[in-house]
């Protein structure tokens, strides 16, 4: 491995390791001045692993902040100041809504808009913030607004979350994506404030008041809203459907992506390079055939539903069908009554809301681009090609062995939590499966079964928004204890197949 290699993150962990190994024995907390060992006591040990969970890997830092930021939300949303009728919400329901709005999914077991105190949303405001900014995003944009610099460790945590290609470009993914949010965020809110306003005749605070959570919301791809019925009584308003819709595609798409894009027309003017990278390209082509197979789907297997598409005009037929194909992107938010689907339907927006979004973004599942790799794997297996390729590129066995690990485990995850909510419900397959994919696609979409399901299952659904917010690799590499390397290799051998 070159010098150049060892400055870069990527998709591998293994370089924050070799990174931490090469700092000076004092900060990792071994005695260097007298050369022996430490005593292996019991509370030595202890302390050598707990320091060991919160340096040695950057992704387990990421875990952990993310799972006291949870826990400080559900402390915040237990507290009588947080509901509305001043008394002090259940562990469960505060527990949920905290980890539902920490992983920007939307799933809630309350009614936002009605159970909550102004204290209340503005906890889970705060909380969707943090999670779709990322926690430890946050803390090093603050530390290098502060100070100016970052700590190698700090970098190393703030890739985890970014996705930087390597340690120079961090400070430059830090400032854009905080500029990006906040302008999207702002555009956003200023259109739905002014729709409110002059539309709907609200009160001025109250328009932008709403105006800013829903922007909030669907940029960060929370789902979040403060109607019982989400957007439902908006579904025929392009004016808040499209600017909501906009935001969520935004924020999806990840921050590298947009960031790329944004500065492509400098870098052409400075460089002459006229590409973008393979991610962003193989990112915004799985994008737009997503969202155009999701509107057509919908469109074609709700149109003459009258429960859902069926009562519309054409127009809003259209609208409403591009609308819930981009809320599957893993938002939440719904226009027409989820519940009310086709199964056909239901089993299309399960599998878009598997798939997801961008990569280091606020979207859920297994990313756009794992789907892609996979998709270039197959093409190259079926034409009998020996490499995965496409746009002029070839795809590393290593990035193709990531796909599938993500791929399998979102698989198994799911499999396994439809199993046990089955045996706790006597809710339907179809909605226990629709409720499973959506918690562990962070998306928010629900049949109406949420808050029907026993604490238990509930428990189980809190479990897969924490993986599927963080990742199912990040996940497992943030629970192992170290890396394990191979310094041999074993015989070749192929077994059948098929």
């Amino acid at each position: 491995m070159t010098a150049r290699h060892r400055g870069q993150v990527g998709h591998s962990w293994g370089v924050g390791v070799d990174l931490y190994g090469a700092l000076p024995g004092c900060w990792r907390g071994r005695n260097t001045t007298s050369g022996t060992r430490e005593s292996r006591t019991v509370p030595s040990r202890l302390r050598s692993t707990w320091h060991a969970l919160l340096t040695a890997h950057p992704a387990r830092l990421v875990a952990i902040a993310f799972g006291f930021v949870i826990l400080l939300g559900t402390l915040l949303l237990s507290l009588p100041i947080a509901a509305e009728d001043r008394s002090a919400t259940g562990l469960i329901p505060a527990l949920f809504t905290s980890t539902s709005a920490v992983c920007v999914t939307g799933l809630a077991v309350v009614d936002t808009g009605t159970h909550w105190s102004t204290f209340g949303e503005g906890v889970i405001l705060a909380l969707i913030q943090v999670g779709g900014f990322g926690i430890m995003t946050l803390a090093s944009l603050l530390a290098l607004l502060v100070s100016g610099k970052l700590r190698l460790r700090m970098q190393l945590t703030a890739q985890a979350e970014t996705k930087s290609l390597g340690l120079g470009d961090v400070r430059r993914v830090l400032l854009g994506v905080a500029g990006t949010t906040l302008i999207v965020e702002l555009s956003v809110a200023a259109l739905l404030a002014l729709r409110f306003r002059f539309g709907y005749d609200h009160a001025v605070g109250q328009s932008a008041y709403s105006g800013f959570f829903h922007a909030v919301s669907a940029f960060n791809n929370a789902g979040f809203g403060l109607h019982f019925d989400s957007l439902t009584g908006y579904s025929s308003d392009p004016w808040v459907m499209l600017p909501i819709a906009a935001a969520v595609i935004f924020g999806g798409l990840g921050f590298p992506v947009l960031l790329e894009v944004l500065r492509h027309r400098h870098r052409r003017r400075t460089t002459g390079r006229r590409k973008w990278s393979l991610h962003t390209r193989l990112t915004l082509l799985v994008t737009v055939l997503l969202l155009a197979a999701g509107s057509v789907l919908t469109c074609a297997l709700e149109w003459t539903n009258g429960d859902t598409l069926g009562p519309m005009h054409t127009g809003e037929k259209l609208l409403n069908g591009f609308f819930h194909s981009v809320m599957t992107r893993t938002a939440g938010f719904n226009a027409i009554d989820v519940g009310a689907l086709q199964p056909a339907t239901l089993l299309v927006t399960c599998v878009l809301m598997f798939i997801g979004g961008g990569s280091a973004g606020t979207a859920g599942g297994i990313k756009v681009t794992t789907f892609a790799v996979l998709g270039v794997a197959i093409l190259a297996e079926v034409r009998g090609e020996p490499a995965a390729q496409t746009m002029g590129r070839r795809i590393a066995p290593a990035v193709l062995r990531q796909a599938l690990t993500v791929a399998l485990l979102g698989v198994g995850l799911v499999i396994a939590a439809t199993i046990v909510l089955l045996t706790l419900t006597d809710e339907p397959f179809e909605a226990v499966l629709f409720e499973t994919v959506s918690a562990f696609g962070t998306v928010g979409l629900s049949t109406g079964i949420t808050a029907d399901i026993p604490a238990f299952g509930q428990v189980v659904l809190i479990l897969l928004m924490f993986i599927g917010r963080l990742g199912p690799v990040t996940l497992v590499s943030a629970l192992a204890l170290r890396e394990r390397t191979r310094r041999y290799e074993l015989p070749e051998e192929r077994p059948v197949i098929g």
